[in-house]
């Protein structure tokens, strides 16, 4: 079963929420939560698999939320998704940078939230490439500075930089297979092999790094808008 936490500070839309994600065979709503600091109480209580979490709210918003949820030893395999009204919006932008596993908009619909739960569940990310490479760029690009890379940056193989990049580009193991010409497995391995030796969660991070590191520079051709 996957354990969810329902965090919305509408107190319908939540109950609507949970009702709906309560009633999958294999999903079960472990809390509910109306602002950041009681999802924070609720996360170290009940340890939820996922974390469905609106951003926008009174008090503690989404993001301080997501920060302490991930960051707290009672949910190192907590995972976060987030819910937001608009895709380009700067508070996504601050959630993916602070662990979050992915988005999804409000307006969707209830089997894409059904299935988004699993997704992130299963460790994988929620990401539209498309888009997140827009929001992504689109606040990057507002920087004066020029990005320091991390130092980790330099313990990749060169193969495994091409195999970020393209993360970064959106494409799926079974498409980077094709782009470098290997075996999917070799690709599966590369990946993990990058996001053990610059800790990453999963591949929401790694998108995330690749542009704030300027190892993916704003406006390039990296997406397939």
């Amino acid at each position: 079963m996957i354990k969810v936490l329902v965090v919305d500070d509408q107190t319908i839309v939540r109950a609507g929420f949970a009702a709906l994600l309560d009633a999958q065979p294999d999903i079960t709503v472990a809390g509910q939560a109306g602002d950041g600091r009681e999802a924070v109480r609720l996360a170290e209580q009940h340890s939820p698999d996922v974390v469905v979490m609106d951003i926008r709210m009174p008090g503690m918003d989404g993001i301080e939320a997501t920060r302490r949820i991930l960051g707290g030893p009672a949910t190192d395999g907590t995972r976060v998704l987030v819910l937001t009204t608009f895709d380009v919006d700067e508070y996504v932008y601050e959630a993916l940078a602070v662990g979050a596993s992915g988005f999804l908009l409000k307006d969707a619909t209830a089997d894409e939230l059904v299935s988004a739960v699993r997704v992130v569940a299963r460790g994988d990310s929620l990401l539209a490439p498309q888009v997140t490479g827009r929001l992504i760029r689109e606040f990057t690009k507002q920087r004066r500075t020029r990005p320091t890379p991390p130092a980790e940056l330099s313990t990749l193989t060169a193969r495994e930089t091409e195999v970020l990049v393209l993360i970064a580009a959106g494409l799926s193991n079974a498409e980077i297979a094709g782009r470098l010409v290997v075996s999917e497995h070799t690709v599966k391995t590369h990946v993990a092999r990058v996001f053990t030796k610059l800790n990453l969660r999963d591949r929401a991070q790694a998108v995330m790094l690749a542009y704030e590191s300027g190892l993916v520079v704003p406006g390039e051709n990296t997406t397939s808008e």
